[in-house]
């Protein structure tokens, strides 16, 4: 596999990542926001939103680069 198939590889797993990362913090994301009764929670967004995205992305590299491993030892 060269290299540039590589790099768009870990490009697109990054991508995937991210993605997946914004998919599982969106659920429910109204009912975090909005309390009963209060004022908005504003840490969903400052805190909790770049974590996600965040771990969605180094689990998507993390997966790629697995599967970059295992392939490379056959």
């Amino acid at each position: 596999m060269g290299q540039r198939t590589q790099a768009a590889g870990g490009c697109l797993a990054m991508a995937l990542g991210w993605g997946a990362g914004l998919a599982v913090w969106s659920v429910d994301v109204r009912s975090r926001f909005w309390r009963f009764e209060q004022a908005p929670d504003w840490r969903v967004l400052y805190a909790e939103l770049p974590l996600a995205l965040l771990g969605g992305t180094v689990a998507g590299l993390a997966l790629w680069a697995v599967l970059s491993r295992l392939r490379g030892s056959r």
